[in-house]
């Protein structure tokens, strides 16, 4: 199946209460068109239009009127390969896909190049004729499951990035009996590139957690970040003494499950365009729900 093409230009129709409002007052403040998108439009040959006229940003709107400004040409640098996708949702402004576990999200300087979700998406959206520019809203790392959001143009990212919600599922060695909250600094561990540690020289890190099942010495939590460094969950969890199952960086068994037990099971953001909030879920992968099954 074809895919849905991404958004080359944005439509509002002016409401009643924004009636005799300055253009670039009504696109910025009511409609969050960023600046930047804005001044991009400015300087193309018909960017900003008003029922199909000219209209530049110190002239006033009318109710009923049909604004309509042209968002920036995609950069299209993505190395497309054909990688099976799980799309749980798709429309002209996003794109969200259900990652698998062993699959980077985008390519990496050395070692995942061409083998990457974000390959796979360019593939897709060759295939369907469209040119886009990729824009990742979360990045998972490559062993961790679940939803991924991705915006299909400028003015997507920039709404996602502000509204976007996440929820984590993950599970971890040891019996957590109460909620709780982690405000521990993460830092690079040493000359490492890739390892992550409490450290009061690091950046502030924040993450909620919420005992959901205990089973089979282990319990499965759900998460809610306040704060995005890089391995956070992981190394938050270690740093209490219940790093995940097959966390093996970070001091997790790898007896029973071959990578990080930690999933996005639920994501939602605010659709700028539809004028709602949209609430996606993913189910725990079979390989975590052994671990807690009784």
């Amino acid at each position: 199946m074809p895919g849905v093409k991404s958004a080359k230009s944005l439509e509002f129709t002016v409401p009643q209460e924004c009636d005799g409002t300055l253009l670039g007052v009504f696109l910025h403040k009511t409609k969050s068109v960023s600046q930047r998108i804005i001044r991009n439009a400015k300087r193309t040959d018909g960017g900003i239009t008003a029922d199909g006229v000219h209209i530049r940003t110190i002239d006033t709107v009318r109710a009923g009127q049909t604004i309509k400004i042209l968002l920036p040409k995609p950069q299209c640098d993505m190395q497309p390969e054909d990688i099976p996708l799980d799309i749980v949702y798709e429309d002209e402004h996003y794109l969200l896909i259900n990652k698998d576990s062993n699959m980077p999200v985008h390519p990496t300087s050395s070692i995942h190049v061409t083998d990457t979700m974000a390959n796979g998406v360019a593939y897709y959206m060759r295939r369907c004729g469209d040119l886009f520019s990729i824009s990742i809203v979360n990045r998972l790392d490559k062993d961790t499951s679940g939803l991924v959001l991705i915006a299909k143009n400028a003015y997507a990212a920039e709404n996602a990035a502000k509204t976007a919600r996440k929820k984590y599922f993950a599970v971890c060695s040891g019996e957590l009996r109460q909620s709780g909250r982690i405000d521990a600094p993460i830092a690079r561990c040493g000359d490492s590139i890739i390892t992550r540690c409490v450290d009061e020289s690091g950046a502030r890190a924040v993450t909620n957690y919420e005992p959901l099942k205990i089973a089979n010495g282990r319990t499965l939590a759900a998460i809610r970040l306040e704060t995005g460094r890089t391995h956070q969950i992981r190394v938050h969890f270690s740093y209490i003494g219940h790093p995940l199952e097959g966390d093996d960086l970070y001091g997790g068994s790898l007896d029973n499950i071959s990578r990080q037990a930690l999933h996005c099971g639920e994501l939602s953001f605010y659709h700028p365009m539809l004028e709602k909030r949209l609430e996606f879920s993913s189910p725990l992968p079979e390989d975590m729900a052994r671990l807690i099954e009784i």
